[in-house]
């Protein structure tokens, strides 16, 4: 009976093995799509937030408000697809008359995109892996505004490709001082102080603002330094 069951396991990891070679061809073709659709679109901002964040909430219309400026300033959108603030940002971009995109990932308390992403610039992936690099690669900035888990997996994913300079420079930015204040003094008091696992200058390449004003000014001062590109 044991080497029954040994040998159904090794058949059955065997056909894993097969499956995992033919997903190859799936990651590719996500990969293929993605990049040939946004590079086409131009320089964007990526923004994250939470999906429960409603219409009406302080951040919500705050979103709304920096995303349009930013449509009109001529950066696209890019956002998750799904409701909260990535709703709030798509619905910025609209009014602004700006290219409005969405990255959706079937998760089970999303359904599909915002009615604010542009018909022609939704993308669907299987994969969070390559959704991520899509949110990155072509981002001429970074805005976090408050959020959950997800926000919380970008914002250190994009952190770490700054602090690692494994791309461009970029502009990063977390709005909502009351709600980010405290992971900050967190990292500074015990990640750099306490256990010296960041480095003194890691938490300077993060701007922490609370009004549209802020937001635009500081993009707008980085790019008269800068030039707009794709980060890798």
């Amino acid at each position: 009976m044991k080497n029954d069951s040994t040998n159904i396991k090794m058949r059955d990891w065997t056909e894993t093995r097969a499956h995992s070679s033919w997903q190859i061809f799936k990651i590719m073709a996500e990969f293929v799509q993605g990049f040939e659709m946004l590079a086409k679109i131009g320089p964007c901002m990526s923004i994250f937030g939470s999906a429960r964040t409603k219409p009406g909430h302080k951040y919500y219309e705050l979103t709304v408000e920096i995303s349009k400026r930013l449509a009109e300033d001529g950066y696209g959108i890019i956002t998750g697809g799904g409701p909260g603030i990535m709703e709030a940002a798509n619905k910025g971009a609209s009014l602004g008359t700006g290219r409005s995109v969405g990255l959706n990932i079937a998760l089970p308390y999303e359904e599909g995109s915002n009615q604010y992403v542009d018909g022609d610039k939704k993308l669907h992936f299987d994969y969070f892996f390559v959704r991520k690099v899509m949110f990155t690669k072509y981002a001429q900035g970074f805005i976090m505004m408050p959020g959950g888990w997800g926000t919380m997996d970008e914002f250190f994913e994009v952190a770490t490709l700054i602090q690692t300079r494994k791309f461009t420079h970029t502009p990063m930015i977390c709005v909502g001082s009351a709600y980010w204040n405290g992971l900050f003094a967190w990292m500074k008091e015990i990640m750099h102080e306490t256990e010296n696992n960041i480095n003194p200058g890691d938490l300077d390449l993060i701007k922490i603002f609370d009004t549209a004003d802020e937001v635009l000014d500081y993009i707008h001062e980085f790019y008269t330094h800068n030039k707009l590109q794709p980060n890798f």
